[in-house]
């Protein structure tokens, strides 16, 4: 029971990291390979705030969120003036230099050996302690960041995002700032990827830069790549499977040392197949006029 309720914790943490992503990438276009730099940044930023300063769960989320924002504007704004075919190349960087920067600042990160004893969150005197209370908690931000999303798609700035991934000189030709539109889907997806940040900080209790590795950008990637870039629902199909059936392989005979290998090898099998087979994902992105509120 315990560990189930782990699993549900976990596939909502990873919810939010593919919804988020699927700003920049389903709505807009921008093929960028960090997501999982922001969310180490709003883990770290969080935590030090609780650990150091004392300040309660819900502030330290914002300031992570805060700060995951600034990272992104300012690496934003240079990096979406570049050709859109270097973005890629780009965000590696800017991948690899947060995960080094994690592992160097000992002072600060303490390095490779990571923060443990981080407390559990509370608010209005309760202490979300047990799994069952989290996964409360953690669906809660689900549902927040879902309403989010969804507002952005059916807005009139989704479709902004939406006519600069098909045509950027169009929109540019209405009179559009499109560099601007360009880095606020850049600061939506890493303030939000905070949030996922921050609650697994207080879940499992200890953050390290191991967790937020260039294969956790990758398996974002894929899990949007799977259930379908530009539509929310799929975004969030995609998490549900890629961490919910991976997680299964612990229920069969093998050796624990494989189970890491493996789920890349699902990551990598269900990516290849989604583009030969399905390019438009599990939930194809909705088609026709958008009615306009």
């Amino acid at each position: 029971m315990e560990y189930g309720l782990h699993i549900l914790i976990m596939i909502g943490i990873y919810v939010i990291l593919a919804v988020s992503y699927n700003v920049l990438l389903g709505f807009i276009g921008i093929f960028a390979i960090c997501q999982a730099a922001f969310y180490g940044i709003g883990a770290y930023i969080s935590t030090l705030i609780l650990v150091h300063l004392g300040w309660n769960f819900i502030p330290a989320m914002l300031m992570g969120m805060v700060g995951a924002a600034i990272i992104s504007l300012f690496v934003g704004i240079p990096a979406l003036r570049i050709h859109w075919d270097y973005m890629a190349i780009f965000s590696f960087a800017f991948q690899m230099i947060i995960y080094h920067l994690l592992v160097n600042l000992v002072g600060i990160t303490r390095g490779p050996m990571g923060i443990a004893g981080i407390p559990k969150p509370e608010l209005f005197g309760f202490t979300f302690s047990s799994r069952f209370s989290f996964l409360l908690l953690t669906s809660f931000f689900v549902i927040i960041v879902l309403i989010i999303c969804l507002r952005i798609d059916r807005s009139a700035m989704g479709r902004i995002f939406r006519g600069i991934r098909e045509d950027e000189i169009a929109v540019k030709s209405l009179g559009k700032n499109t560099t601007f539109y360009k880095v606020i889907a850049f600061v939506i997806c890493g303030s939000l990827a905070a949030v996922s940040g921050s609650l697994i900080a207080h879940h499992i209790s200890y953050i390290s830069p191991f967790q937020f590795t260039m294969s956790e950008s990758f398996g974002i990637l894929c899990m949007v790549a799977l259930g379908g870039t530009g539509n929310v629902w799929g975004a969030l199909v995609g998490a549900v499977i890629l961490i919910g059936i991976p997680e299964m392989l612990r229920f069969l005979p093998i050796p624990s040392t494989l189970i890491g290998g493996i789920r890349q090898l699902i990551y990598g099998l269900a990516l290849v197949l989604m583009m030969m087979f399905r390019q438009q994902g599990m939930i194809p992105e909705r088609t026709g006029a958008i009615k306009k509120e």
